[in-house]
């Protein structure tokens, strides 16, 4: 199974250790905290070991204390914004796994579809490929047990499993008369989340699925192999849309192959104080191939970290529809137990200092989709659930000014565009090469 996740940035022990410590002196000191000033951040701990200790007396039905903690925890993080959250030891696996680009299970991505738990599709050279599992299946039951009351999570941790192991699902497949069930044997699923294609001689198609650990190696192969079976590279397509993000490390990394100087990000936490900032390294850039980039409302975070460093270094022309608007940072602190936390804790600026957080990019040409997709799960986020800017509780936009797939192009309108605009840049590049 593989589901998408915000940027993870794992920080150094000190601060998880630091970070579970005050989790600890949280819930558990709350004697300490009573005996503390009346002003602090701590002033209504004494409220919350009352609270707590009704619902454990008085409670109608038994209620176990980890439950209650951890409803707490989630409640408080859910009061901070909407990427804030506490992870689960499951949970936590999974983001970890899915990051590192493999883990194992059955291969196919699912979404939720008319309210049903639908295989939006299967991963090449997986167990779900090779039983026949299609794009549109319908996933009624796993191992015997309903899936109309599960949600994506459980749903995804269910099919997960120890190598070798078997799965049993349960299919609804359009043109059968009956459900049947197809039995699958767990394997170690590679994620691959870069593809490349040849649009023409010398005119490269590179989609970028998420940033995970070693998408920016992927990228520079790809360029590297579509320059050799192409007979040099004049120009590249790159396709971030339906992209939701990822490791923002990972970003950096690709935007640096496309750009040999300057600023490609910068990171500033609490009052403004610059966290991070990133440069540009001349040696190992790609400056030849003129370059068309290619989003859309579902391409995120990591995404338009690199849209808008090759928009604002004037690299790329960015065509499709505006973007997310998801410009926060999320660290990823584990916990003593094996659980985590996810906590946004900066807001990162393109190089020309914008904060695109609840704005997102905007394209450089308006291209919106004549031939949107099914729509899956991934495809309603884009057309039915709100951006960043209408979630509830999202950081606010700062005020600064800022400067105004298996598809071909015969068939994906954006990406036709996209190449015939990339064509005319090729010409032009040309041209004043030949003046």
């Amino acid at each position: 199974m593989k589901m998408n996740h915000s940027p993870y940035r794992p920080p150094g022990a000190q601060v998880a250790l630091a970070f579970a410590v005050a989790c600890t002196l949280w819930i558990f000191s709350t004697s300490a905290a009573a005996k503390g000033a009346s002003k602090g951040p701590y002033r209504k701990l004494n409220i919350f070991s009352s609270v707590l200790s009704l619902i454990e007396q008085n409670h109608v039905e038994d209620i176990h204390e980890d439950e209650l903690i951890i409803g707490a925890i989630e409640g408080m993080l859910r009061a901070l914004d909407p990427h804030s959250s506490f992870l689960t030891q499951e949970e936590f696996t999974m983001l970890k796994e899915d990051t590192e680009g493999n883990f194992c299970g059955v291969g196919m991505e699912v979404g939720i579809k008319d309210n049903r738990l639908t295989v939006i599709s299967p991963i090449p050279d997986s167990p779900a490929v090779k039983a026949g599992i299609l794009p549109g299946d319908r996933i009624i039951k796993i191992d015997g047990l309903s899936t109309d009351s599960m949600d994506l999570m459980e749903a995804v941790q269910r099919m997960r499993g120890k190598e070798g192991t078997d799965v049993t699902i349960t299919i609804e497949r359009e043109g059968e008369e009956k459900p049947f069930e197809v039995v699958l044997t767990r394997a170690v699923i590679e994620l691959q989340s870069v593809e490349a294609e040849l649009l023409a001689p010398g005119i490269a198609h590179i989609k970028i699925k998420s940033f995970q650990d070693g998408t920016a190696a992927g990228v520079r192969d790809q360029i590297k192999h579509m320059r050799l079976i192409g007979g040099g590279l004049d120009g590249i397509v790159l396709d971030l849309r339906r992209n939701p993000g990822g490791l923002m490390y990972e970003a950096v990394k690709v935007c640096d192959l496309f750009i040999s100087e300057g600023t490609l990000l910068s990171t500033k936490g609490r009052g403004g104080v610059i966290i991070e900032s990133f440069s540009a390294h001349r040696a190992g850039t790609f400056d030849e191939p003129a370059m068309v980039v290619l989003i859309d409302g579902a391409s995120a975070s990591a995404s338009e970290i690199v849209a808008g460093a090759l928009q604002d270094h004037g690299r790329a022309m960015l065509v499709g529809m505006n973007s997310f608007g998801k410009g926060s940072v999320q660290t990823i602190i584990p916990l003593q137990d094996g659980s985590g936390l996810k906590l946004t804790t900066a807001r990162y600026y393109t190089p020309a200092g914008r904060s695109i957080q609840a704005r997102g990019i905007e394209p450089d040409v308006v291209v919106e989709s004549l031939n949107a997709p099914a729509p899956d799960e991934l495809t309603q986020s884009i057309s039915q659930m709100p951006a960043e800017d209408d979630l509830p509780g999202h950081l606010k936009k700062e005020t600064v000014a800022e400067k105004q797939s298996n598809e071909t192009p015969v068939n994906d309108y954006q990406l036709r565009m996209g190449y015939q605009i990339l064509q005319g840049l090729v010409r032009a590049k040309a041209a004043k090469q030949n003046e």
